[in-house]
Parts: structure tokens; sequence; C-alpha cells
């Protein structure tokens, strides 16, 4: 048997034999009722207001020179 020939096999079958040995020493997943306490302490959006007068035609002129 050539081992170069099957190399894909030998590679994926060594992922899959990985990944269940991870998933079987993995921690629990944290309860649902703790990932909702989470949701629920975000704070709010902060919102900016911007108050300014517009510049006129002069004062546009003068900072584009």
């Amino acid at each position: 048997m050539n081992i170069a020939k099957n190399m894909e096999f030998i590679f994926v079958a060594a992922l899959v034999v990985a990944v269940s040995v991870s998933n079987a020493f993995a921690a629990p997943v944290a309860p649902a009722a703790k990932a909702t306490n989470a949701v629920a302490t975000k704070a709010p959006i902060a919102t900016v207001v911007i108050i300014g007068k517009r510049l006129t035609a002069a004062q546009k002129a003068k900072r584009a020179a």
C-alpha cells in the first residue's frame, strides 16, 4: 500500500479523531438562562447630536483657498 496515495484519507481520519477527542473533553455549554441575562444587561446605544450653523458661501470659499 502506497502511503502517498492515501495521504488525504489519513489526514481526514486524523482530523475526525482529533475533533472527537476534543469534544469529549470540552467544557459544557452555558445554560440558556445565563445567556439570557447577558443579553438583558446590555447598555443602551449612545446617540450623538451635532448642532451647528451652516457656513456661508464666503466662509466656504475662504476655507477652500
